[in-house]
């Protein structure tokens, strides 16, 4: 198995956590849209969060988005993840290129500015939950670990991480999601936050050829253990991936649904339309016949 993530719970049930290896699909999203280092950075950690964060839903239908909106150079990121592993995102300049920062590290914050933070879940209700908090460092994964404490009341850690090759491919990345349940024990929390200090980057780890399970092994393993020995219990791995679900057909209804007037001058003008979609990059291009019979399609919808 590449790509895939694990859930975990220790300590008696009082923490729950989830760890990812996302490679092999941040390569895929850097390549899809010729992404420049620090914007694969950028994406590849928000890509990883969804992950971790879509399989937390319960309803097979159930959409997350997460959503940055900064004032820095990148423009903005989107990620959108459902409970079965599948992800997808895009940034709105792709080909964003920033010096290091003070650390010599890829400067995502400076990439992504000051902003918000969005989480909104689409469970099927008639409108989808959204929460929202600013962004505290624009490095995602402290703004995401801000976002529970402050949205949801869930004290967490959240760790996000993409290492580059220095020919700009995809060398790792992963991350892991820690979060105290209500009544955790002073103990438990002392202990767990011990245990994060002494931590390597996640990117580090991967490195070191440890996987998912290794990395939730050293923070948690004998955090909250007793006499009858580790109660740490991971669950089998699910695959994860980069998958968008266009269609021409759904672009197409998407096309149907702009001003008629609109269409009709993209038919007068006699050329093929070609349109892309943002998550993935691929492009669908429609004939001028093919315009022609959307515009009947929309005509038909608006006749009384």
């Amino acid at each position: 198995m590449s790509d895939y993530m694990i859930r975990a719970t220790a300590a008696h049930g009082q923490i729950r956590a989830f760890a990812a290896v996302t490679r092999d699909l941040v390569e895929y999203a850097r390549a899809a849209h010729n992404t420049s280092p620090v914007a694969t950075a950028a994406l590849g950690r928000l890509l990883t969060a969804g992950t971790m964060m879509g399989p937390m839903m319960k309803g097979e239908k159930d959409l997350l988005t997460l959503r940055i909106q900064g004032d820095g150079p990148i423009q903005g990121i989107t990620v959108t993840a459902d409970a079965a592993g599948n992800v997808k995102g895009y940034v709105g300049n792709p080909q964003v290129m920033l010096p290091p920062n003070a650390a010599g590290k890829l400067d995502v914050a400076g990439a992504v500015g000051i902003g918000v933070l969005s989480v909104i879940r689409d469970v099927g209700l008639k409108d989808p939950y959204v929460g929202q908090t600013i962004l505290v460092s624009g490095e995602i994964a402290e703004d995401l670990t801000y976002y529970y404490a402050t949205s949801e009341q869930t004290p967490s850690c959240v760790a996000l991480g993409v290492l580059m090759n220095k020919n700009n491919t995809v060398r790792q990345a992963g991350g892991f999601i820690l979060q105290l349940m209500p009544g955790a024990s002073e103990e438990i929390i002392s202990g767990l936050e011990k245990r994060i200090g002494e931590l390597r980057p996640v990117t580090t780890m991967l490195d070191e050829g440890m996987e998912p399970e290794d990395i939730l092994r050293e923070i948690l393993g004998g955090i909250g253990d007793g006499e009858e020995g580790s109660n740490l219990e991971i669950s089998e791995p699910m695959p994860v991936r980069f998958f968008c679900n266009c269609s021409k057909q759904r672009v197409s209804r998407a096309l149907a649904s702009i001003a008629p007037a609109d269409l009709q001058e993209m038919i007068d003008d006699g050329k093929p339309v070609e349109v892309n979609c943002h998550f993935c990059g691929k492009s669908y291009e429609f004939e001028t016949d093919e315009l022609r019979q959307l515009l009947q399609i929309r005509k038909k919808k608006e006749t009384p």
